[in-house]
């Protein structure tokens, strides 16, 4: 498993009957988590005194209860590879803060990929596309790692949510394009355009909707879209990463789209795994979905 274990202001603090128990910076969460089938002692303060706990409904979806939370507040992280990054966190619906703490491990991985690129040949330029870019994680990891980015997401909320952490961030000016648009009519239309790019990031949701109702199903629509999205890169790409957050992509069938889309065209190799975050209370770690990563060489 990739294990997200370099963050300073948010923590994984406990885990119990359905829920987790979280550290965003000053601010105690208590979320609920479907991995979480364990029922354990909550012995931790935190559990009965949080900022906040949102309830989920046997409807489907829920609602925040607040107890000391601000609208607004911020969460940094510091990589490995000295880059600083600042998010705007705010609750908003079906649970979410707007980050995903266990994507850390994946800016790790890419961010170095392309420092070692720029190193090796500081004058030349390292295109990334970022597809279902959401609040920027990734987007603001590449571009303080030196690379060109365009950020594209169907909801104008995230995009405008992604500048603010880039001005945050200290990187309001960084060459990145911020669009907002269907992510696959984007991708065919950059190929009609002749436009490539060094790397590709995806992080496409189980369920969406695009700006003019498109329905997009992972299961139907993510393999092909990885082919197609391979038509964008350019001759000697550097990486390819795909996360899932659905049950049945497992690192095996992330592996094999990987294999099968891209090894036959660029060479390469392909590794896949469960992603994580460590559980500061037990020395566990809860699994927060998986990724596929290809890259040029072998690591």
């Amino acid at each position: 498993m990739w294990i997200a274990d370099n963050w300073n202001e948010y923590e994984v603090i406990d885990t119990s009957s359905g829920e987790k128990l979280e550290r965003w910076g000053n601010y105690i969460l208590v979320r609920p988590d479907p991995q979480v089938i364990w029922n354990t002692p909550k012995d931790d303060p935190g559990w009965k005194k949080p900022n906040a706990h949102y309830h989920r409904s046997s409807k489907g979806g829920g609602d925040w209860e607040f107890f000391k939370l601000p609208q607004e507040w911020e969460l940094s992280y510091h990589t490995r590879t000295n880059l600083n990054l600042t998010f705007h966190l705010k609750p908003f619906h079906f649970k979410h803060t707007g980050l995903f703490p266990e994507q850390a491990v994946n800016w790790e991985w890419f961010s170095s990929i392309i420092k070692e690129a720029l190193n090796n040949n500081p004058s030349r330029t390292i295109k990334v596309l970022n597809l279902f870019a959401y609040t920027g994680g990734a987007t603001l990891s590449a571009a303080a790692a030196g690379a060109q980015v365009t950020h594209v997401d169907a909801s104008k909320g995230m995009v405008g949510w992604a500048k603010e952490n880039a001005a945050s961030s200290g990187l309001a000016k960084a060459p990145v394009r911020w669009l907002v648009d269907d992510c696959v009519k984007f991708v065919e239309r950059e190929i009609r355009r002749g436009s490539t790019y060094d790397a590709v990031i995806m992080d496409p949701p189980s369920y969406g909707r695009g700006p003019k109702g498109e329905i997009w199903k992972i299961e139907d629509a993510v393999y092909p879209f990885i082919e197609l999205t391979t038509k964008v890169l350019a001759k000697n790409p550097l990486f390819f990463l795909i996360n899932s957050y659905t049950t049945g992509l497992q690192p095996a069938v992330l592996s094999y789209m990987l294999e099968t889309a891209l090894v036959a065209k660029f060479g390469g190799a392909v590794q896949s795994s469960e992603i994580g975050l460590p559980v500061s209370s037990n020395g566990l770690v809860l699994p927060c979905g998986a990724s596929g990563r290809w890259t040029a060489k072998s690591e």
